[in-house]
């Protein structure tokens, strides 16, 4: 009886977790765009996300450094300095849509371990739990 007990509360304190980030933008977090690799490569766009906004980026060929400022479920991103790496044409080119569309979001939501980035386009995230 107490180990389904001590079952019980572990799961709903897991629960209670999962349902407190839900609402909680992201701070202090690795998370990866939804999306497969481009042909030739293994690489997929990831963010992380300092505890007060500080982004590293690691794009399809970039990478660089920018500034996340949240407010309720209004987002700002400010690309910083972006390293212009050897790149194929078409990567570059999707590095810097991928910029552009983060740019242009003015909204955000988070479920779980999924946060979206609405605009005119909307990229999903999977915040990288292990």
């Amino acid at each position: 009886m107490k180990k389904t007990a001590l079952v019980l509360c572990m799961i709903a304190a897991s629960v209670t977790a999962a349902a407190a980030n839900d609402g909680e933008f992201p701070f202090g977090t690795e998370m990866t765009l939804d999306a497969r690799p481009m042909p030739g490569s293994k690489r997929i766009p990831n963010l992380e996300i300092g505890d007060k906004g500080e982004v590293v980026l690691e794009l399809w060929c970039k990478g660089g450094k920018g500034q996340f400022s949240v407010a309720n479920d209004t987002v700002i991103f400010v690309p910083g300095a972006m390293e212009d790496r050897q790149c194929a044409p078409e990567r570059a080119a999707a590095d810097d849509a991928f910029l552009a569309t983060l740019a242009d979001a003015s909204g955000w939501r988070r479920q779980g371990n999924i946060v979206q980035f609405m605009g005119p386009k909307v990229l999903r995230f999977r915040i990288n739990t292990n």
